[in-house]
């Protein structure tokens, strides 16, 4: 996702020792955190930056300063490779803007049992530095992710790739531009929020243009330009032969790649990478945006139907952390219900905007009507999305907070054929079971339209309401309702009491 102008996201090592232990002990320290750097890096989606050796409170202060202004610098970890007394830290870590990772490792995995000496001793002594580390960093309330163990680990390189997802997810929205085609559909709550409490939270400046703006630019494409996308489609989807050249709605096709070329156009020069759309508020469009929809989020476009910009948002934070996950991420709605007892499953799709990344094959591009909108018949990608592990996500403004809700889930085959239903659709298992799930969804306050990823697990959700300051609440496969409605009121009276009075 990133050009000329964006600088390539990395994090940033730094070491914690201290000038008492001599040159020769120091340069024995940076070589060997230089190691571990790399090491780290060989695993993260992102590249690790080693920075030299910190040994004295302005250093560390100054250091951190500068990780808040690099725009390329997307979160820190810190490891005390010695001993770095934690009275030094204090300036740096209360400066610290940035994501923080507390890395709790130490440069050799095995003891040399037989040759230890006080030198090897004073020279491996993470396990002591490292808790003073952990100490300032609690008594200063600094949020953090704390990952112990040797960087030779899969779990340790598992937890901090997924922490740098998350960061990176965090380091997107803080310079986020949303464009809304129109408002909310109207007398609608949920999809509703506080943009200025986004924008202080997130980062994300989310703003309204009128939709005859957009149209504009559609009607102004090119012929010429239509044609090769017409073509593009032709090559990538099974295309119904009524739309195809020749065909009776091949017109319909033609309006469709009409409406994504002055679309992209509209949100390139904008700076725009997520919006939304509303049927309530069409304008000139001839038809309500579908496949452009679906083709954009396909590209990392964070989207949000009826003006649920909330939604757009953490689509668009998705697409970012999944990086090179398997799976895909799609704005989503649980629509309708298969309640037979045992065998309980959710049907989620929406009108139209449901994006292939999900899809189980090669999507079919088609043309129905749609009574809603009062436009033309619109044409958009049909598929059902393909089995396994997922995460339903939702963001809800609480109107003291934002609360992010979190659902492990099953994604599963239909139990038949769907001959009639004219849109992109996922069948999901919720964890633990359908009323369970249910019923702590709705307990919670959380929202209808939701972010479907096979690609960003719990992990990464967790992490990313941890470094943005989201309330974050997890639905799995050990919820019970009467625990998850105790949890519900410790974390409200938390929030209250962490923002003060």
């Amino acid at each position: 996702m990133t050009t000329s102008a964006t600088p390539v996201p990395e994090v940033w090592f730094l070491t914690g020792s201290q000038s008492l232990y001599g040159p020769e002990t120091l340069d024995q320290v940076a070589a060997q955190s230089q190691q571990v750097a790399r090491e780290l890096g060989a695993s993260m989606p992102v590249p690790v930056v080693w920075k030299p050796v910190l040994l004295d409170a302005a250093a560390i202060h100054r250091q951190m300063l500068e990780a808040n202004s690099a725009p390329e610098c997307v979160g820190v970890i810190t490891w005390m490779h010695t001993f770095s007394p934690a009275k030094m830290w204090i300036a740096g870590l209360d400066a610290l803007q940035k994501p923080l990772l507390h890395l709790h490792t130490q440069a050799g995995m095995e003891l040399p049992w037989s040759t230890i000496d006080m030198d090897f001793m004073n020279l491996n002594q993470a396990a002591h530095g490292d808790r003073e580390h952990g100490y300032i960093q609690t008594r200063l309330g600094v949020a953090r992710k704390t990952v112990a163990g040797h960087v030779r680990s899969p779990e340790v390189a598992r937890r901090t790739a997924i922490w740098a997802r998350a960061a990176m997810g965090r380091h997107e929205l803080r310079r986020l531009e949303l464009v809304r085609f129109g408002d909310n559909m109207r007398n609608v709550a949920v999809t509703e929020g506080d943009k200025v409490e986004a924008q202080r939270r997130f980062g994300v400046a989310v703003n309204t243009y009128g939709v005859n703006d957009l149209v504009a630019v559609v009607d102004a494409v090119v012929d010429a330009d239509v044609d090769k996308l017409v073509t593009e489609y032709a090559d990538s989807y099974a295309v119904a032969p009524e739309l195809l050249p020749g065909g009776d709605r091949h017109e319909s096709l033609r309006y469709g790649a009409r409406v994504e070329l002055g679309l992209r156009q509209f949100l390139t020069e904008g700076g725009f990478r997520a919006f939304t759309t509303n049927f309530e508020d069409l304008g000139g469009l001839r038809q309500l945006p579908g496949l452009a929809v679906q083709r954009l989020m396909a590209d990392g476009y964070g989207f949000g139907g009826e003006g649920d910009w909330k939604t757009s948002v953490l689509l668009r934070a998705a697409k970012v952390m999944e990086g090179d996950e398997p799976g895909g991420s799609s704005f989503m709605e649980d629509y309708t219900y298969h309640l037979v007892p045992g065998a309980e499953k959710v049907l989620g799709a929406h009108m139209l905007e449901v994006c292939p990344s999900i899809a189980a094959g090669q999507p079919t591009l088609e043309v129905h009507p749609l009574s809603i909108g009062g436009r033309e018949d619109p044409v958009r990608l049909r598929f059902t999305a393909a089995p396994g592990e997922a995460v339903v996500a939702g963001l809800s403004d609480l109107g003291d907070r934002m609360r992010l809700t979190l659902n492990e889930i099953d994604v599963v085959e239909p139990d038949e054929a769907l001959p009639q239903l004219p849109v992109a659709c996922a069948v999901w298992e919720p964890r633990p079971s359908l009323s369970v799930s249910a019923e702590s969804w709705l307990m919670a306050g959380a929202p209808h339209h939701t972010v479907l990823s096979k690609a960003v697990g719990r992990e990464v959700w967790e992490d990313f309401a941890e470094m943005t300051g989201v309330e974050a609440l997890v639905i799995d496969a050990d919820t019970t309702t009467r625990r998850f409605q105790q949890e519900l009121r410790w974390s409200a009276a938390y929030r209250r009491l962490a923002e003060g009075l």
